[in-house]
């Protein structure tokens, strides 16, 4: 039984290797994805703090007046003093200074870096609409997890943690794969369960429902037709009544919609560190009734556990500290990866000198 399984755990783990290095490299980037891109952006992306931010109304006007013609399609205003509010324009996004309207940039649409190290991770940049990208990463990650299980029963017997010298020898790379497997395997493990939760999210997460007997709300597909010679509220009365409809949540993006559609504006409470929010509402454009609200406090408990279920694997549940070690064990696994095939090809090489 010991050999079946340490031959799984070999050949399994050279099979899916690359694609184990590929989630370890990107995940240990993806966990501050939203801090990485601010530094990466840093010269349109922060601003001097100011008294008081100016009405998102005023901030289209600015953008409207630099790029007439184009139709805005949302806003993205985090509530920290030092960050540029972010307007979307067909094709691009424009940098503004929330205290004073100052066009301060372009951001380019399309995939930049961190969009590519995301689409890498998740379904190694093929976009098709069979997906096999994704199909190939899901399944990587249920090989992660019988390693990771497999990997303890193997370890159990000998306990070795301490690494030996020298380095260039096997006995280096096995010490080392078995001090970095133990130290980060309730990490790597629940890494690799909440990322195969993700990964087959179309098995998983209508059996989150039936097993909490709840059902996800849905979003209305129609809206009410617009009353005659009805203009739009605008987006700062839509925010203040998606406010007022989920108090305590802070919104922090809207989406303006065309002629017929709705305002969709997303929010956060203080304990919702996910940087895309877990409260959504729609609100009509022309009456500033709420037509759907969902906050992650009150949802359905299988919402709410596939929230913290994706919150847990992104390691924002916590915050940086969950963050910084959901990023170390993403780092385990690329150590993993290497030091298990050092020591793969040492063993080839010694049988066959």
């Amino acid at each position: 039984m010991r050999r079946v399984l340490f031959n799984l755990h070999l050949y399994l783990a050279l099979t899916a290797g690359v694609f184990i290095v590929i989630l370890g490299g990107t995940g240990a980037i993806m966990a501050f994805e939203p801090e990485l891109d601010h530094v990466l952006h840093w010269k349109y992306a922060y601003v001097e703090p100011g008294v008081s931010k100016l009405p998102l109304g005023e901030i289209g006007a600015a953008v409207a007046k630099s790029y007439p013609g184009e139709r805005i399609g949302g806003y993205t205003f985090e509530p920290a003093p030092n960050l540029a509010f972010l307007v979307a324009l067909p094709g691009r996004q424009v940098y503004v200074n929330p205290y004073t309207g100052e066009v301060l940039g372009v951001r380019p649409g399309g995939m930049d870096f961190l969009t590519r190290v995301h689409q890498l991770h998740l379904r190694l940049l093929i976009r098709t609409q069979a997906d096999p990208g994704k199909k190939i990463m899901s399944w990587a990650g249920a090989v992660i997890l019988f390693l990771s299980i497999s990997g303890v029963y193997l370890w159990w017997p000998y306990m070795q943690v301490k690494v030996r010298r020298p380095w260039w020898s096997r006995r280096f790379w096995l010490d080392a794969h078995n001090a970095v497997g133990i130290c980060s395997f309730a990490f790597l493990l629940v890494l690799a369960a909440t990322g195969v939760m993700i990964g087959f999210e179309e098995t998983t997460v209508p059996a989150v429902y039936r097993m909490t007997g709840s059902q996800p709300m849905q979003l209305p597909r129609t809206f009410p037709a617009p009353p005659a010679a009805a203009r739009p509220i605008g987006v700062d009365r839509a925010v203040e009544a998606a406010r007022a409809a989920i108090p305590g949540a802070a919104p922090f993006q809207i989406s303006v919609p065309g002629p017929k559609g709705a305002y969709m504006v997303r929010a956060r409470f203080p304990e919702d560190l996910t940087p895309g929010g877990r409260s959504l509402l729609l609100v009509d454009q022309y009456t500033g009734k709420v037509l759907f609200a969902q906050g992650s406090r009150t949802a359905p408990a299988g919402t709410r556990l596939v929230n913290l279920n994706r919150a847990i694997h992104t390691g924002d549940v916590f915050g940086v500290p969950s963050k910084v070690m959901m990023s170390l064990a993403s780092l385990a696994l690329v150590m993993q990866a290497v030091s298990g095939v050092a020591m793969w090809w040492k063993k080839l090489r010694s049988k066959r000198g």
